[in-house]
């Protein structure tokens, strides 16, 4: 705990009483890994304490040199820029660490949103874990959770899955695996694949209802909604759409309930082994039905069967 206490003070500055917080700090940034997130499309979604980390960090990684250098450019920011990325970063990362073992400041970020998601991220951080490295995050925009949101399904629970795989068999069967998820499935994927990948949702996990996230936050954002075998349909017709893709899917639909027929034969197979109360008791958290009733029904089965 009192470590944690003092990394938090090494990296917020505490206002004085005329010092306004939406100026950068002039306290000198505690050496370390800052995690800074960046806009996922909107040039203006970044924070003022992400600026100034930017500003004075003494090296700030990112995916892509040309696009994160434009994004400084727009703020007005110079920076050193190395790029770290999937292809370089076992290379690149003993540097990196050897410079924060030397008390370096430096930032990590991603071409949009919260580095360390669908990126190599994570593993400079458990070296910074293992190092026991000053580490910290700006937080920010992430296309996951603004998609979520917009998306008008569940937020009280959601799965990230990222990317599936791109070939169908594989897909679907990561499908299969986090069907039962009780929550909002979270996706990434391309525009051009974005057309199969609905048709197999629809194919494994039924009818449920999603949205299509595109272009969010920017000029052309779009949010589009529906059944997921109506989606499919929509983009097999339309083509691939234009732009950065994020898809949320809607929890598992409820099941449709028994029939009397199926529920007495339940009712009847579940008491050679569980008393009425508890066969009640079962059967209403599973189909939703007043448990007063199914022990009625339970006990008339019981009566006609002895």
């Amino acid at each position: 705990m009192g470590d944690a206490v003092d990394q938090q003070s090494a990296n917020v500055a505490e206002p004085s009483d005329t010092e306004s917080l939406c100026k950068p700090s002039l306290k000198p940034l505690a050496a370390g890994l800052y995690l800074v997130a960046t806009p996922i499309g909107n040039a203006a979604d970044i924070t003022l304490r992400a600026l100034d980390i930017l500003a004075r960090a003494d090296l700030v990684l990112c995916e892509d040199t040309r696009v994160s250098g434009n994004l400084l450019k727009i703020h007005g920011l110079h920076a050193r820029l190395q790029a770290y990325h999937e292809h370089n970063a076992e290379r690149v990362r003993p540097m990196v660490m050897k410079r924060l073992k030397a008390g370096a400041v430096i930032a990590l970020i991603s071409d949009a949103g919260m580095p360390l998601i669908s990126d190599p991220g994570y593993r400079m951080v458990a070296d910074c874990v293992a190092a026991g490295i000053n580490l910290t995050a700006a937080p920010g925009p992430s296309a996951s959770l603004t998609a979520l949101v917009l998306s008008g399904l569940p937020t009280d629970r959601f799965y990230f899955q990222g990317f599936l795989s791109p070939k169908t068999t594989a897909r679907k069967k990561t499908l299969a695996e986090i069907s039962a998820i009780p929550g909002t499935l979270i996706f990434l994927e391309s525009a051009k694949r974005l057309g199969r990948c609905l048709a197999d949702m629809a194919d494994v996990l039924g009818p449920r209802p999603a949205a299509v996230g595109r272009e969010l936050t920017k000029f052309y954002e779009e949010i589009r909604r529906g059944p997921l075998d109506e989606l499919a349909t929509h983009y097999s017709l339309a083509g691939p759409p234009k732009g950065e893709i994020t898809l949320c899917v809607g929890p598992p639909l409820p099941a449709a309930p028994p029939t009397d027929a199926e529920l007495d034969r339940l009712l009847a197979s579940a008491l050679e082994s569980q008393s009425v109360r508890e066969v009640a008791a079962t059967f209403s958290a599973r189909t939703g039905l007043p448990k007063r009733a199914l022990y009625a029904r339970a006990q008339a089965l019981k009566d006609r069967l002895s």
